[in-house]
């Protein structure tokens, strides 16, 4: 799947400190898929790649975006999960 795929359309302020709520909000309307994304994302199987994890707010976002356009399964791979020992 190209990178263009999914398009950055909102600028967002940082996530950190942010509660879950908050997060949804600034992610709100922050990707589109691309016309082309759409065509190479329907019906297929689809793998994010995310280096650090934090809450999980933006892939929760952008998988949700992949399902509504039409991908058949969404599934997330991450090198590194941030823990909050608070």
């Amino acid at each position: 799947l190209e990178l263009q795929a999914i398009e950055r359309v909102k600028a967002t302020r940082p996530q950190v400190g942010l509660t879950a709520a908050q997060r949804a909000s600034n992610l709100q309307g922050a990707f589109r898929l691309s016309a082309r994304g759409r065509a190479l994302v329907a019906g297929r199987r689809i793998v994010l790649v995310d280096d650090v994890m934090t809450t999980g707010a933006t892939l929760d976002r952008l998988a949700r975006l992949l399902r509504r356009g039409g991908a058949a399964e969404v599934d997330v791979l991450t090198f590194a999960l941030v823990v909050n020992d608070a």
